[in-house]
């Protein structure tokens, strides 16, 4: 498997972003939403804010994570649906993450920003990702890396084109409806309304690179 060591933080599912379709409804009680027939439920969104709002109040940065992150909940929801799709258009192209591919990636992460402690730093102000989620994080980067190498997603227009047409297909397919209490999922934004920060935005750089605003 070719790899990256730079993050790309689900770039090929931004091209996608804009044709994300989905409603709101209150047809599911005690659903953050539901997407492909599955709910994500409201305490195991809850139970993935709380893991970074205990990592952030351990930080020496605490009161700037906490600031800046005022959408934690609508964020993290946004990630958690990316991430359904994600999956969706891996499982349909046969392509799966092995726990070395896994750990493999991590450890190039690490390496390229400066040790593991910088790098939990890292995705936790950047990305709201608490430690004990960033295998899961990492994950999803290698079913991305790896649905781009096999589909030849490339940066050419036809590329960009092609990335955009599979994960809005696999989009539509999973028919996302959200929780209004959240929010509805915006076609045009590629995220969920009322939320401040966009979740959905091409990142090219390092998290090292991110973070110096570079």
């Amino acid at each position: 498997m070719h790899r990256r060591t730079a993050l790309t933080v689900s770039a090929a599912l931004l091209a996608a972003a804009p044709l994300l379709t989905a409603c709101g409804s209150d047809a599911h009680p005690g659903a953050a939403a539901v997407v492909g027939g599955e709910r994500i439920e409201v305490s195991s969104l809850q139970a993935q804010v709380k893991d970074v709002r205990a990592a952030q109040a351990a930080s020496e940065q605490s009161a700037e994570l906490l600031k800046a992150t005022g959408d934690l909940g609508r964020q993290k929801l946004t990630g958690m649906i990316i991430d359904r799709i994600i999956e969706k258009v891996a499982e349909d192209n046969g392509i799966t993450a092995t726990r070395a591919e896994i750990q493999q990636t991590r450890t190039a992460y690490v390496r390229e920003n400066g040790g593991e402690e910088r790098f939990e730093a890292i995705l936790l102000q950047q990305r709201g990702v608490a430690p004990d989620q960033i295998d899961g994080f990492i994950r999803h980067e290698v079913l991305m890396l790896k649905t781009a190498e096999k589909l030849g997603f490339t940066d050419s227009a036809e590329g960009q084109k092609k990335r955009t047409d599979v994960y809005s297909a696999a989009s539509k397919a999973l028919a996302i409806d959200v929780n209004p209490r959240y929010g509805a999922w915006d076609s045009d934004r590629g995220g969920l309304t009322a939320a401040t920060t966009p979740w959905l935005r091409r990142i090219s750089q390092t998290p090292a690179a991110v973070e110096a605003g570079a």
